[in-house]
């Protein structure tokens, strides 16, 4: 019986051992419950709490927006002539001809299914030939039907056999900052590269003191050169920007990436199919971002915002009555913060647009719609020729028999200095008549480098004679 009670502790305590250890070496914790203590730890899927999915707390799915926009994105090769051998081996081998080679490449992105590609227009600038492969490898041939040089966007257009993949534009108004995006494109002559990142900020001038209206969506989805003219989509793969630049010291990506609107895009896109060339409407004014200076000078309580410095005679802003010292808050519901946040959406829009303009004016708040004015550019240097033109004062060209023609307003090389050249008139640039600067702008944006430029000239005594410069 001894035997028994002593055999019958033994295994007690060799259980309550072995349980012991189990529960100090073996046991999973216990999980606790929000309520019990807040965790520290993220979770791994990420649930969409404000984005425009129309289905709410969706979590992110990359791979369909990935499939419905990979095949749209194209690579674009730009071909230019070389006019001489670069070394003695070249000079040999190909006897000194001209000689077709590759000069750059980059991206594009089919906005149809016929074939129109919208890309950036440094990607295409100079080219003598452009091949489009699409993304299962097939190759056209395509044309420029029009570029828009300040804004970096051209249209070109390729000639299929078949039905093509294009990719919707989305309304990059309604981005959000911190909202998903992919970047859609061929860095480094890889093709069908897509990567992930959100929109940084919106408006963004890449350098305010240059003059040119740049508003575009930064992001840091990876973007290197090749990129360029590629696609940024959001999460339902609809295009709301086309990426166009990076800042990097050393050329490469670093995490700042910067794509034009795509509402910016497809208003350029519209009038180049519908007008031949890019119908600018403008407030009429001139200002800029508050700063400490402005709000001395103008005597303005408010940080944020655009100041009006002057306002242009027959603009739509002197029309609506916006005066010197007004401060310009908001732009059909938009919020504008900094002037880049005006001349984005301005850009958008068309001559003869109304758009309401709400104002701050002496601490009161005013609503004024202003229609667009047209932009007119009244002057352009043809550096290849070396000389500035003007649209001509009212009754000029009827000293010279003519009813189209631009005059030369001024000299600027030595050598056509001594020509005295300054009030004759140009009549035609390659055989093609000019009515305005415009004109002459676009004829000479569209020619590829190197290409001879053929000018008529009308001389005071209305002869006229043709000039080729090289």
């Amino acid at each position: 019986m001894k035997r028994f009670l002593s055999l019958l502790v033994v295994a007690v305590l060799a259980g309550v051992f072995t349980l012991g250890l189990y529960k100090l070496f073996l046991e999973p914790e216990t999980v606790v419950t929000e309520n019990e203590v807040k965790s520290n730890s993220i979770p791994v899927n990420y649930t969409v709490t404000n984005t425009n999915s129309s289905i709410p707390n969706a979590s992110i799915d990359f791979t369909l927006a990935a499939e419905k926009t990979v095949n749209a994105v194209v690579h674009v090769k730009q071909y230019g002539i070389t006019r001489a051998p670069r070394n003695l081996m070249e000079f040999f081998r190909n006897g000194g001809a001209q000689e077709r080679r590759i000069q750059g490449a980059g991206s594009g992105v089919i906005i149809t299914e016929d074939g129109y590609i919208v890309t950036n227009n440094h990607v295409i600038d100079g080219a003598s030939d452009l091949e489009i492969t699409l993304n299962n490898n097939k190759s056209y041939k395509a044309k420029v039907v029009g570029t828009a040089p300040q804004s970096d966007i051209a249209l070109i257009k390729i000639d299929a056999d078949e039905k093509l993949s294009y990719i919707p534009f989305g309304d990059s108004n309604s981005a959000k900052i911190g909202e998903w995006v992919l970047a859609v494109g061929n860095p480094f002559n890889l093709t069908s590269t897509v990567t992930a990142g959100i929109i940084s900020a919106k408006s963004r001038d890449l350098d305010e003191s240059d003059n040119k209206s740049q508003s575009f969506i930064q992001t840091d989805a990876a973007i290197n050169p090749g990129n360029s003219g590629g696609a940024l989509v959001n999460t339902r793969g609809e295009l709301i920007g086309i990426n166009t630049a990076i800042t990097s010291q050393t050329g490469s990506y670093v995490g700042y990436a910067f794509a034009v609107p795509s509402n910016n895009a497809k208003k350029i896109i519209d009038d180049i199919i519908e007008f031949g060339g890019v119908q600018r409407g403008i407030l009429g004014i001139t200002g800029g971002t508050i700063n400490p200076k402005a709000m001395e000078e103008y005597d303005i309580s408010t940080s944020q915002g655009v100041f009006v410095a002057s306002v242009a005679e027959e603009s739509g802003a002197k029309k609506a009555g916006l005066l010197e010292g007004d401060v310009i808050k908001e732009i059909d519901g938009l919020p504008i913060r900094k002037f880049a946040d005006l001349t984005g959406y301005v850009n958008s829009k068309r001559p003869k647009d109304i758009i309401n303009v709400r104002v701050l004016r002496k601490n009161k708040e005013l609503v004024l719609p202003v229609t667009l004015s047209k932009y007119e550019i009244q002057r352009y240097n043809i550096d290849d020729v070396g000389v500035e033109v003007a649209n001509p004062p009212k009754d000029y060209l009827k000293n010279f028999k003519l009813d189209h023609g631009v005059v030369i307003s001024k000299a600027l090389s030595s050598r056509m200095k001594r020509y005295n050249l300054e009030g004759l008139v140009i009549s035609e640039i390659d055989g093609k008549k000019v009515k305005n600067v415009l004109e002459v702008k676009q004829i000479i944006e569209n020619k590829y480098k190197d290409e001879d430029i053929t000018i008529s000239l009308v001389d005071r005594d209305g002869k006229k004679r043709e000039f080729v410069f090289q």
